[in-house]
């Protein structure tokens, strides 16, 4: 073992835990636990972006009832709730797009249906594609919520908060839910950001200079030399490094 393996290895120990979760070290993750459910966790997920204290505030307010009301009922409940991007129709869309999803067997039954021909990156447009196609709606913050399929992995973004999503689903821990139970965490793609990259490179994990798809993808393959069956199970110390400066 390594020298950066043996480091990453007490870091995994030290932060994979559920008291990494808590007010004086917030993460979304912590919101999506209290409920457990697979859809609720995507709303979570989608909405993680920006400041985490705003984030976790965000989609603390949004109750998992929210995915069962009528479409009058919705914009009565969320008609003074906007987030960043987000106004309040593209909130009020997003769970009547949600509630479609649900009624025709799920975010993992879709996803299921690309990743079991092309993997990770076909699965994730698959879902990303049904969703657009459940809603005609659109907005700037709508179609930014939701992303875009991966069309070419050359010029794809990182889809961190799918990647993330993906993670919370698939991987099982003190941290992760696996509430999903059809796919491998060995094929899971590192949710990569800024705090992420910047940590990798300075580990000597990443050698790309661009935090892009390829950058994830690479990073997990060197991850992958560490533990080949559950190469994201660094991506929560890996983060935390970043976010506390600590490297």
């Amino acid at each position: 073992m390594n020298t950066i393996q043996e480091y990453l290895e007490k870091q995994v120990a030290a932060r994979n835990c559920d008291s990494e979760l808590c007010a004086e070290r917030p993460d979304p993750l912590m919101i999506a636990r209290l409920y457990r459910d697979p859809h609720h966790a995507l709303t979570c997920a989608l909405f993680a972006y920006g400041n985490v204290k705003a984030i976790i505030a965000f989609i603390a307010s949004l109750d998992i009832g929210l995915q069962k009301l009528s479409e009058d009922e919705l914009r009565f409940e969320v008609k003074n709730k906007y987030y960043r991007f987000q106004k309040s129709e593209d909130v009020v869309q997003w769970f009547l797009t949600l509630q479609k999803l649900i009624a025709m067997g799920g975010a993992e039954s879709v996803f299921m249906q690309g990743y079991r021909t092309g993997g990770v990156i076909e699965g994730l447009s698959e879902l990303i594609d049904t969703l657009y196609t459940l809603n005609p709606y659109r907005s700037q913050g709508y179609e930014f919520l939701i992303g875009k399929p991966i069309q070419s992995i050359a010029k794809a973004s990182a889809m961190k908060r799918w990647m993330m999503y993906l993670r919370w689903m698939v991987r099982k821990d003190e941290l992760d839910m696996g509430l999903w139970k059809s796919m491998k965490p060995s094929d899971l793609i590192m949710p990569l950001d800024t705090h992420t990259f910047n940590v990798s490179r300075r580990l000597g994990l990443l050698e790309r200079k661009q935090c892009d798809l390829r950058a994830a993808m690479e990073l997990t393959e060197t991850l992958r030399q560490f533990d080949p069956l559950d190469p994201l199970k660094y991506d929560f110390a890996l983060y935390r490094i970043g976010q506390e400066k600590i490297l």
